[in-house]
């Protein structure tokens, strides 16, 4: 069965984007195209100047799943924090293109820089695990039909990181996920009974974390990946792709840990399990590249994290897991 996955994405035309912004909303604008992974995303510029972001679903995402953002952004902003999400504009619209159906929808544009064209210092990344820990408050209590799914990027689908081992390119790179797996097994699986489950937002990573020139985390983007899963995932992602390309890690993923669970205290077993599922987050990046590339070879985004990954994770497959997970979570206890 096709999934956003392995369905080509939306490929309208700047002008045809302009057309679906006037039609729907009655914006006259300008739109630039931007990259995404498996949707078809526009920077939206209206005569008013103000901005917008035109975010066309692949044809295999269903409903419930674009639903759930709308949703979730709605139960975030109705909390009555601070915390700035895309919060849309009008209703989840639809348009045909060819043999295909669309879902369509124009958001808010949310100012600041991504966290991944920004250097900040050590310390900031406390205010990130701060602001994720905010994020979890607001979202206590969300449900929603499209969040209970098997997942590709979710984590407590392990299982299906197995299924793509032979994308891979080596034996090499077979065991060191491998090993990750059945660290997974060893660590995770006999204390699931302690590990909370919630709807999270799955992907808080330096592409959707937005910051201010103080280091201030201003905004979070993409809702897309949502779903119910280890509570304990939404630090533990972002630390996953902190720790990228960064001579010492440790400190920045301590730092995001300790500043979320100063916002939203995580329990004993979750702490001690939070490096084993960063580094199994970073498992599914590598899969998922190998696999997707092989389909979009013109995608560069789809193995941005690829090289980075592979990197940091041999770094621990060659060394000691517990104890880099001890010296992480040693400061935050």
């Amino acid at each position: 069965m096709p999934s956003v996955f392995d369905t080509q994405p939306p490929r309208f035309s700047e002008q045809e984007a302009v057309d679906i912004v006037y039609s729907n909303f009655g914006i006259r604008s300008t739109v630039i195209e931007l990259y995404s992974d498996r949707d078809q995303n526009f920077l939206v510029q209206a005569n008013s100047k103000s901005k917008f972001i035109l975010k066309i679903s692949n044809p295999s995402e269903q409903r419930s799943v674009v639903s759930m953002q709308t949703s979730a952004v709605e139960y975030v902003i109705g909390q009555g924090t601070h915390i700035n999400v895309p919060e849309q504009i009008g209703s989840i619209g639809q348009i045909v293109k060819g043999t295909s159906s669309y879902f369509f929808r124009l958001l808010k544009y949310l100012e600041g820089e991504f966290l991944k064209d920004k250097t900040i210092q050590v310390h900031d990344y406390q205010n990130i695990g701060q602001f994720l820990g905010n994020l979890s408050n607001a979202l206590v209590g969300f449900e929603h039909p499209g969040a209970v799914r098997e997942f590709a990027w979710d984590v407590r689908s392990a299982h299906l990181i197995k299924e793509r081992l032979r994308f891979l390119e080596s034996d090499e790179q077979k065991d060191i996920v491998n090993y990750f797996l059945n660290e997974f097994n060893s660590i995770i699986i006999p204390d699931l009974d302690e590990m909370r489950l919630a709807v999270i937002h799955n992907d808080g990573n330096d592409h959707n974390i937005l910051v201010d020139d103080h280091g201030m985390t201003t905004a979070i983007i993409d809702f897309g990946d949502m779903v119910y899963t280890f509570q304990v995932l939404e630090p533990a992602i972002c630390m996953a792709y902190s720790a990228l390309g960064k001579d010492d890690p440790i400190p920045i993923m301590s730092n995001i840990l300790k500043g979320y669970h100063t916002c939203f205290p995580l329990n004993d077993t979750e702490l001690r399990s939070v490096f084993y599922l960063s580094c199994l987050r970073l498992c599914i990046t590598v899969t998922m590249a190998s696999w997707r590339k092989k389909i979009y070879p013109e995608n560069k985004y789809l193995t941005i994290s690829e090289e980075l990954s592979w990197t940091f994770l041999k770094s621990i497959y060659h060394g000691d897991i517990s104890k880099f997970s001890r010296r992480l979570i040693k400061d935050v206890e």
